[in-house]
């Protein structure tokens, strides 16, 4: 557990692969929302009701009924989600991209509504598909969604700004013909735009610059919902841009809140690279920052850089004295906000910074909110937690470059220093057949050590690893298991590097020499040639248990004592 000190927010709040937050508070709970891309459940959702320490919830689109991933490419999926509540209900926007390279981007955007946090979630509405990052913004009885517009012409950038369409909560649909949202022209990308109504002004938050080092957070402002907004002229409201040695980087795509006694905050994305932008292995993780108001109306941060440490909200969670024009004086009246504020069907408010305990004994009847599931919700035909009690069975699939059908059970990274263990029991007929657990980035790049067989049938522990496509298996390092058909697989990430180590009853012993973890990074995913995407790298590492059968047969194996610990 990451230890959290009193009246202080400590960044990342959620560490790992936690991109793209969007916030919300109904009544004195806070909800959080980020991208899950691939992984099953999407769209993984936190509560806090301090800001401080954040619960697990699992994540809102639990089924096939709500999400299809099949055929998604690695990084696609569910793109920016966006919670808000209206009518006593959340509402829930998504995109679920199948297409993002050479210049095309399919995303369809869609939004479910529930009472609660834990449904449930009605079936989903389809609004359009013009561009992706979309987002609701509800002003009293109207409300109206925002997204950025994909532009595929070569020559013309990708994105051509953004636009607004009315969206009627009765009828449940889209209204009317889009409104182009009139911004001062700038050369980057803008994204994931957000509408608040603070008095007679409009702002609209948007992230620009890229995902990467040059990531900021922007707000402008206008008294036309439409525009023309005009920049606030002190520059971003929080970025790590031209600070290669912060130790929080590519600041960005910010979604505010008030708390109850009218202050503000802002959940945004940081990352946390090895080494002066360096690797992320982590991917981008929420953080959050206080957000108070200058005299003249602009919102500003204690010092326009993401910070590892701020106030919790309370007798003294002022932000600090201004420190190079970037904080700000007291608040003014509140705002006509984005969310309701009316108490809703709230969660037990006894919340940890990670949520269930490092040591799954599988004894449940459901994976806990910490695993997800590559391209497929858990069902019977390949996953159960009941046909051997307290074991994950997992029926094998896919090879690891089929964008269907593959069996693998992963929670996300969240330290450069972690260990991850767990007990495999396993009867391979071929080599064919493969378990164990992996630490895995996408379809492309991972590392798998494995209990399979050799080619006369005999049960061996064998480590192999997949770099952008190239395949490579340490059979010279095997070790034959004998008789032995239960044993502890373990991996150690230390900074860079990561090795392997099992135990088959007679203690730990290493498998092979040091790996490069840094290949598990968002930067060694992307995969750009001549300014067009063909791959790209948004979800940061994940440490999971996997089984194969390329026969097609579903040999299964059987996993217990799954544990994930930070070693500093």
């Amino acid at each position: 557990m990451r230890e959290q000190v009193p009246g202080v927010i400590g960044n990342p709040v959620l560490a790992g692969s936690h991109p793209d937050p969007s916030i919300v508070r109904v009544g004195s709970d806070y909800y959080l929302a980020t991208s899950t891309f691939e992984w099953a459940p999407g769209v993984r959702l936190h509560h806090s009701t301090d800001l401080v320490h954040w619960r697990p919830l699992g994540g809102a689109l639990d089924g096939p009924r709500l999400l299809d991933l099949t055929g998604c490419p690695d990084s696609g999926g569910v793109w920016a989600p966006a919670l808000s509540h209206a009518d006593g209900l959340f509402h829930l926007v998504y995109s679920n991209v199948s297409t993002y390279a050479g210049g095309f981007t399919d995303s369809p955007n869609l939004l479910v509504t529930a009472p609660a946090p834990h449904g449930p979630w009605s079936d989903p509405v389809p609004l359009h598909a013009r561009g992706f990052d979309a987002s609701l913004f509800h002003d009293g009885g109207e409300s109206l969604l925002l997204n950025m517009v994909h532009d595929w012409r070569p020559g013309h950038g990708g994105s051509t700004g953004l636009e607004i369409t009315r969206y009627d909560r009765t009828r449940r649909a889209l209204t009317g013909e889009p409104r182009r949202i009139v911004l001062p022209a700038q050369d980057a990308w803008v994204e994931g735009p957000n509408l608040y109504r603070r008095g007679p002004w409009y702002y609209l938050l948007t992230a620009d610059g890229g995902t990467g080092y040059g990531h900021r957070v922007t707000v402008a402002r206008s008294r036309s919902v439409t525009g023309p907004y005009e920049r606030d002229p002190a520059g971003p409201l929080v970025t790590s841009a031209g600070r290669p040695d912060h130790p929080l980087q590519k600041a960005g795509h910010g979604s505010l809140v008030e708390t109850a006694d009218g202050r503000w905050y802002m959940a945004y994305l940081v990352a946390r690279p090895l080494g002066r932008h360096g690797p992320c292995v982590l991917g981008r993780e929420t953080a959050l920052t206080p957000v108070a108001w200058t005299p003249d109306g602009w919102p500003r941060t204690p010092t326009g850089l993401p910070e590892l440490r701020v106030p919790a909200p309370g007798p003294a969670a002022a932000p600090r004295p201004p420190e190079h024009g970037r904080a700000a004086d007291s608040m003014d009246d509140g705002p006509t906000r984005s969310d309701d504020t009316d108490d809703a069907d709230s969660t037990d408010s006894t919340d940890d910074t990670d949520g269930t305990d490092d040591t799954d004994d599988f004894d449940a009847a459901e994976l806990g909110p910490d695993w997800s599931t590559l391209r497929r919700h858990p069902s019977a035909d390949w996953l159960s937690l009941t046909e051997r009690p307290s074991h994950l069975r997992l029926r094998g699939g896919r090879s690891p470059r089929s964008l269907t059908g593959p069996s693998l059970v992963a929670r996300r990274l969240t330290s450069h220093r972690c260990s991850f263990e767990a007990t495999v029991e396993y009867r391979p007929r071929s080599f064919q057949h493969l378990a164990g657990i992996t630490a895995y980035y996408n379809t492309l790049t991972w590392y798998f050590l494995h209990v399979t067989a050799d080619d006369d049938g005999r049960p061996v522990l064998r480590a192999a690893g997949s770099d952008r496509g190239v395949v490579t298996l340490d059979e010279a390092g095997q070790v034959p298991l004998g008789d032995t058909a239960r044993l502890r697989l373990g991996f150690d990430v230390d900074g860079p590097r990561l090795r392997f180590r099992y135990d088959a009853g007679t203690g730990w012993r290493p498998l092979g020499g040091a790996l490069d973890a840094t290949v598990l990074s968002d930067e060694h995913a992307e995969d750009v040639e001549d300014g067009l995407i063909r791959g790209l790298g948004f979800t940061g590492a994940f440490a999971g248990l996997w089984t194969w059968d390329l026969t097609g047969g579903g040999l299964p194996a059987d996993f217990d004592e799954a544990t994930y610990r930070e070693t500093a």
